[in-house]
C-alpha cells in the first residue's frame, strides 16, 4: 500500500441553506495507489454566537439570552446531536474584565470581530446610548456585524446598532422608555413602540430585559425548531413563549403610567365595569365633567381617546382569560366586554396583529409543549 494524501473538503452544516461555509482539512491515509482526491461531507458545528461587552451593559441582557442558548446546546447534546447548539464567545474592545451596571464583572475572552460569526449579540443598559458616542466602540461593532450572519441588540443595545449605521431604514424597537429618544437621534429608523422584538432581515433588536430571552427563543426555533425552542422554555420555567409583535405594554400597569392623577379613579372604575356597555357618557359622570370637557381632557392627558383606552383594557382582559384556560371565546368576549366574538377579534388583529385563537396557541398551547 501507498501512503498518499486526500485533500478532504469539509462542508460545515451551513447557517442556512444560502450561507455554506468550507473548511479545507488535510487527512493522511493508507490506499491502494497513490492519487490526490476531493470529497465533500457535511459535518454539522457549532454556531458561534459572539457577545460584545462594553462598561454599563446590564447583566441580565446578557445572562438571560445566554442561558437560553446554553440549554438549547444541552438538550441536542442530550438528543445525540452534540455537534449542534452554539459555541458562546464573549469579546469586547479587548479582552478583561468589563463591569455591569450591577457592579457584576464579566469577563472578555477576545478581541471583538477577529472571526465569522453565526450571531453578534450587543446588551443594553442604562448607558448605552452614552456608550454609542464612543466611537471606538462603535466601529469595533460595525467590524463585528460585517462578519455576523446575524446581529441582535437587547433592549437599548439598539443606540449601538443605530451608531453603526446597522438600523438605517430598518424597522427596530427598543425598550418603550427609550423609543421616543431613539426616533428623536435616527430618524430614519421605522422604531415601532409596542413591539417586544422586532426582525428585519439579518438584524433583530429587542425591548426591555425578558424581551431579549423572547428573542433568543425565537432565533432558537429559527436554528433547530419549536420543539427544542419550547424544551428550553420549560427547562427555564419561563410562563410562555411570546411572538414579537405582542406589545410591550401588555399589562393594565403599563396603562396605568399613562393614566393621570385626576384620572386615576376612573381607570379602576373601568376594569371593574369592563362587561358591562362603558359610554363615553358614564366616564364624564364618574370624573363629574361634560362628555366634551372630558373627552378632550383625557386624550391630552393621556394621549388616548376614552374608546382606545377602554379597548385597550378589554383586550388586556381577554387576554387575561384565555390564559387561565376559559373555553370559548364567546365566554371571553363577554366578560372582558366586546360581546360578540367577531368584536374581539377584530380588536385583536388591530391592536395584537394575531387572532383570540393564535392567542391561544401561543400562550397556552405551546406552553403545554403542543405545536
Amino acid at each position: 500500500m501507498i501512503h498518499s494524501l486526500i485533500v478532504v473538503r469539509v462542508k460545515k452544516a451551513p447557517e442556512t441553506q444560502h450561507d455554506p461555509i468550507f473548511k479545507w482539512r488535510k487527512l493522511h491515509v493508507f490506499c491502494h495507489c497513490s492519487y490526490t482526491a476531493i470529497h465533500s461531507i457535511v459535518v454539522p458545528m457549532k454556531k458561534r454566537i459572539e457577545f460584545f461587552f462594553y462598561a454599563g451593559m446590564a447583566a441580565l441582557d446578557v445572562t438571560g439570552p445566554l442561558d437560553v442558548f446554553n440549554a438549547a446546546t444541552m438538550l441536542l447534546s442530550q438528543k445525540g446531536k452534540g455537534q449542534d447548539g452554539y459555541e458562546l464567545v464573549y469579546s469586547s474592545l479587548k479582552p478583561g474584565p468589563i463591569p455591569t451596571s450591577s457592579g457584576l464583572r464579566f469577563h472578555a475572552d477576545k478581541r471583538s470581530g477577529m472571526r465569522n460569526m453565526n450571531s453578534l449579540i450587543v446588551p443594553g443598559g442604562m448607558k448605552a446610548e452614552a456608550t454609542s458616542t464612543d466611537p471606538a466602540i462603535v466601529q469595533a461593532i460595525d467590524k463585528a456585524a460585517k462578519k455576523a450572519h446575524r446581529v441582535v441588540s437587547v433592549c437599548s443595545g439598539a443606540f449601538l446598532l443605530a451608531a453603526a449605521g446597522l438600523l438605517d431604514c430598518r424597522r427596530a424597537t427598543t425598550h418603550w422608555l427609550m423609543v421616543d429618544r431613539l426616533s428623536e437621534l435616527y430618524p430614519t429608523i421605522h422604531v415601532e413602540p409596542d413591539a417586544i422584538y422586532v426582525q428585519d432581515g439579518n438584524i433583530s433588536t429587542s425591548a426591555g430585559v425578558t424581551a431579549g430571552i423572547d428573542l433568543a427563543l425565537t432565533l432558537v426555533e429559527d436554528d433547530y425548531g419549536p420543539d427544542i425552542a419550547i424544551e428550553v422554555a420549560r427547562i427555564l420555567l419561563l410562563y410562555r413563549r411570546r411572538p414579537g409583535n405582542q406589545s410591550q405594554f401588555s399589562s393594565p400597569l403599563a396603562m396605568q403610567t399613562k393614566v393621570s392623577k385626576r384620572f386615576a379613579d376612573i381607570f379602576s372604575w373601568v376594569e371593574n365595569h369592563l362587561s358591562q356597555k362603558i359610554t363615553v357618557e358614564r366616564l364624564a359622570e364618574q370624573a363629574k365633567m361634560s362628555p366634551r370637557t372630558f373627552a378632550r381632557i383625557f386624550t391630552s392627558e393621556t394621549g388616548m381617546s376614552p374608546g382606545r383606552f377602554i379597548e385597550q383594557l378589554r383586550i388586556d382582559r381577554a387576554r387575561e382569560l384565555l390564559e387561565t384556560g376559559i373555553d370559548g371565546l364567546e365566554n371571553v368576549a363577554r366578560e372582558s366586554g366586546f360581546g360578540r366574538e367577531e368584536r374581539l377579534r377584530r380588536a385583536f388583529q388591530r391592536r395584537l396583529g394575531i387572532s383570540p385563537a393564535q392567542y391561544r396557541v401561543h400562550f397556552v398551547r405551546g406552553e403545554r409543549h403542543e405545536t
